[in-house]
């Protein structure tokens, strides 16, 4: 039987069975995913002219679970070790997927941490309100853009602080992984403070100081809540919380 004759559901089982396999021990011979498939090896060969071939095809058609489940590893990752130390091996044996896999879906760190940057931080959804509410008064935006920050953010406070360590530590990784993200969603937010101050709505200072003095405290809240409530027995809801900044923020700013 020729490999383009093959039976379809012994290519899909030999497929799974050798992503099991793989994802333990990536040099695992023929025999060993064989018998994992339940097939004989003439039957493999049967199905796939060589080792190689099995394997090309697991790279070209990685499962669709495989890129949330090397995310979740990474992101696990990271809360111990930086992009730098991270290792991709061990990232591909956490997430149970092969090496070959790995580098096909994130073909290295600076792609591993937009990925992580782009599925797991707040931009996207500032991106979103600012898209959404055009040139409404920062008293209409800021505080749609607080609440969609905090909705995220507060999920993944852990990767938060890994993220914003890899962006502030100018690792050329780092600042590769981040920018593709980073600046858009900063360029739009700093964008839209300027057509305000232009308006005559906001004072005018540098746009970046401007965004630094709402995002600051927010993220800073977010950052020390645990601990201030272990410390000082802090007892303030945090949207409230979020709601008192975004106001002193906008008194800050206002002209």
């Amino acid at each position: 039987m020729s490999a383009l004759g093959a039976d379809p559901t012994i290519r899909r089982q030999v497929v799974a069975a050798a992503r099991t396999v793989l994802a333990a021990d990536e040099r695992a011979p023929v025999a060993t995913i064989a018998t994992a498939a339940g097939v004989s090896r003439a039957t493999f060969y049967r199905h796939f002219r060589s080792r190689g071939a099995l394997l090309a095809m697991i790279d070209h058609d990685p499962p669709p679970e495989a890129r949330a489940r090397i995310l979740e590893a990474a992101q696990d990752m990271l809360l111990v070790t930086s992009l730098v130390d991270l290792s991709m091996d061990n990232l591909a044996r956490a997430a149970g997927v092969s090496r070959g896999t790995l580098y096909r879906i994130f073909p290295g760190k600076p792609a591993l941490l937009r990925g992580l940057v782009e599925t797991y931080s707040p931009f996207e959804a500032m991106l979103s309100v600012i898209a959404g509410y055009g040139d409404a008064p920062p008293a209409v935006v800021l505080p749609q853009i607080a609440r969609a920050v905090v909705g995220v953010a507060e999920r993944r406070l852990g990767l938060m602080r890994a993220v914003f360590h890899e962006a502030t530590s100018g690792s050329p990784a780092s600042l590769a992984g981040v920018r593709p993200v980073l600046a858009p969603a900063l360029g739009a937010l700093a964008d839209y403070m300027t057509r305000q101050m232009s308006a005559g709505r906001m004072r005018r200072m540098d746009p970046l100081l401007a965004l630094q003095v709402f995002i600051g405290p927010i993220y800073f809240h977010l950052m020390t809540r645990q601990v201030a409530t272990e410390i000082v027995d802090l007892d303030i809801d945090v949207e409230d919380a979020v709601n008192e900044l975004v106001r002193a923020t906008l008194a800050g700013l206002a002209r």
